[in-house]
């Protein structure tokens, strides 16, 4: 393969695209910033090749499944007018956001402490690296297949070994084996291994997520503590004056009580010539009814904004710990939000901006937001961030998530933290320093253009990739794909699907029509 040409414009015009080869390639991948650029590069470059692969970048979701239909259907009227020279399903279009593949690796790294998560269907599965079994004690390759999550990797077996700490592998059969069948990992001697394993988080209390969830606040929530003290000495003083009313005129306990509501709202007739006890009653019924007044009104105002703020933005609420601290609510802000919340994980976040797009999000899923600058003394104080599980900062300016991280970490230096910075040799360095300087807490730095690129690479391909995850110096790609049209695996079973060292069905969907 020659070296790559690099053709610069400033647009993707027809022109331009045809100079590139678009005719003749086989897959084009727009990754443009502009939504509406991606899109006119799509519609041109499938008029010029019906045929190709494309994958855009798109932000909107809803926009993004109609062009995707859109572009499907346009190639494959264009190969069956052509006389079907190529198969319609060679040519399929993938829409891509960076956001939407860049939240999950971020709310792995702030859940797990690590990138090498695959997620799909609300599941968290973590690679985990077992040790060598202990010298002498081989194990039995039906047991192995019958129990125990899959090995995916052996290591090598220098893995441990001090000469090999750069990296560098065995050669042979020393080196790592990816997706070995049961046999190969019964006779394997001191290597470790590769397995999945379901990441579950109970850092903390979970918080109502879900469209409806939390549309009334709880009662307790309408009124403030001291109000409700106000009206509970209130209600014991009326049913106080309705006993001694009762006591002193023998009436029904129920007609006492109606009488003393009466003089308390001022609408009863006044006790002339009663008694001098049911005179004083009254006095002190219509006393009441005046401190009574104030007590309503203020009641009503509080609950009135009470169900303003619960329409609104909700305060982080009293007692909330092992919770993720959520800087920014753009882009990457809203996806990764949503990411955690439909891991049940408990959230607050911080952005600066009231109308960015994200404070719609938190306010349906009833998740707690703090207004204010992330820089600004207090505004993480009022995130309880002293008992958060980690600080999650993905802001869109890469001295604001390292302001943030580090004013984080002079309030408590064990905190767990991952920064989204956009240079990924920037991340790189900002990982290292904090991690010299903390070496007792857990500190990831993330390009979202880095963590993304794998998904746009696999959709090139034509795959649908679920993640990555590093093996030594070799990589375990997870994609999910149709069984219809693989004959290796239309009709068989799991275990007969399986390929030694090519691939290997961790899941079955069923998709009901």
């Amino acid at each position: 393969m020659g070296a790559g040409r690099v053709l610069e414009a400033v647009e993707p015009t027809e022109a331009v695209l045809a100079e590139a080869g678009v005719e003749r390639a086989a897959a084009l991948a727009l990754v443009y910033d502009d939504d509406e650029t991606n899109i006119r590069a799509a519609l041109t470059a499938r008029r010029l090749n019906p045929r190709l692969r494309l994958v855009l970048r798109l932000y909107n979701r809803r926009l993004g499944q109609h062009i995707e239909e859109l572009l499907d259907q346009a190639a494959a009227l264009a190969i069956i007018g052509g006389g079907g020279e190529y198969a319609v399903g060679d040519a399929s279009t993938t829409v891509l956001s960076d956001a939407d593949t860049a939240a999950p690796a971020l709310a792995a790294t702030a859940v797990a402490g690590t990138t090498k998560v695959v997620q799909t269907d609300g599941l968290m599965l973590r690679a985990v690296e077992r040790p060598a079994p202990e010298a002498g004690r081989a194990a039995d390759p039906a047991r192995v297949a019958d129990t125990g999550p899959a090995t995916l990797a052996l290591l090598s077996v220098t893995s441990n070994d001090p000469s090999f700490a750069d990296g560098s592998e065995a050669s042979g059969e020393q080196g790592p084996l990816l997706l070995p069948d049961a046999a190969t990992v019964a006779a394997a001697s001191g290597r470790g291994r590769v397995v999945l394993e379901q990441v579950s988080y109970s850092a903390g209390p979970a918080l109502p997520a879900g469209r409806g969830a939390g549309v009334v606040a709880p009662f307790a929530s309408l009124f403030s503590r001291r109000l409700r003290w106000s009206l509970a000495g209130l209600v014991g003083c009326v049913i106080a004056l309705a006993v001694a009313l009762w006591v002193v005129t023998g009436v029904h306990p129920l007609g006492a009580l109606y009488l003393t509501l009466l003089d308390l709202f001022s609408i009863n007739d006044p006790a002339v010539g009663k008694t001098t006890e049911q005179q004083v009653l009254q006095l002190l019924s219509g006393f009441v009814g005046l401190l009574l007044l104030p007590v309503l009104l203020a009641a009503v105002l509080e609950g009135l904004g009470t169900f303003r703020t619960a329409g609104a933005l909700r305060r982080p609420p009293r007692g909330l710990g092992g919770h993720v601290v959520l800087l920014g609510l753009g882009k990457i802000g809203t996806r990764v939000l949503t990411r955690l919340r439909e891991l049940d994980i408990p959230v607050v976040c911080v952005e600066v901006a009231p109308e960015a797009r994200g404070v719609a999000v938190a306010r349906r899923l009833r998740v707690p937001v703090v207004l204010g600058d992330v820089t600004q003394e207090g505004v993480l104080e009022a995130a309880k961030i002293h008992r958060a599980h980690a600080l999650l900062a993905v802001t869109s300016s890469d001295t604001t998530n390292l302001e943030a991280a580090l004013y984080g970490r002079s309030l408590r230096h064990d905190l767990r933290v991952v920064l989204r910075l956009y240079d990924d040799d920037f991340a790189t360095a900002v990982y290292r320093t904090l991690r010299a300087a903390h070496p007792q807490a857990l500190t990831r730095s993330r390009s979202v253009t880095h963590l993304a690129a794998p998904s746009f690479a696999g959709a090139m391909m034509g795959r649908q990739i679920l993640g990555a995850i590093p093996v030594e110096r070799r990589v375990l790609l997870f994609a999910s794909l149709e069984v219809g049209g693989h004959a290796q695996l239309v009709g068989k079973t799991v275990g007969e699907a399986f390929r030694a060292g090519y691939w290997r069905v961790l899941a079955v969907s069923l998709i009901h029509i």
